[in-house]
């Protein structure tokens, strides 16, 4: 199994904060698509039980479009989106790795979301599984 390190993060303002189990060296994913290639954001995907809302829940604003799966959330007061809920990853949280406090060494892989995107979801889909089912 691999080794978890807790990593803490937020919104640019500090309204919304968050902690976050991952691996100590974990694997960010840069997405083409539309929304992703607008902000930049770096995807570190967990299990919805490895993400701790710690404050800011009431300033959450959300934002839904096309199938309405992924939930978009943003801090209403400063505008940032440090994390969501991935339409490939419905079971898990997707952290914008540039709105943590601190990371250390990653790798990141390129995703073409912008392409066959529903062809190329699956690929995703190991990455919300808990630790019960065999990550």
């Amino acid at each position: 199994m691999t080794e978890l390190k807790d990593y803490w993060g937020g919104c640019h303002c500090g309204a919304v904060r968050f902690r976050v189990e991952a691996a100590s060296e974990p694997t960010l994913y840069r997405c083409n698509c539309s929304m992703c290639r607008r902000m930049g954001f770096l995807h570190l995907i967990v299990p919805k039980a490895r993400f701790h809302l710690q404050s800011g829940a009431d300033q959450l604003t959300s934002y839904r479009f096309g199938t309405r799966v992924a939930e978009h959330l943003f801090c209403r007061v400063c505008g940032i989106q440090s994390f969501y809920v991935p339409r490939s990853n419905p079971d898990g949280i997707s952290v914008h790795a540039g709105c943590l406090d601190a990371l250390g060494p990653t790798q990141i892989v390129d995703f073409d979301g912008a392409g066959d995107w529903d062809g190329r979801a699956g690929d995703l889909a190991h990455l919300s599984r808990s630790p019960s089912e065999g990550e």
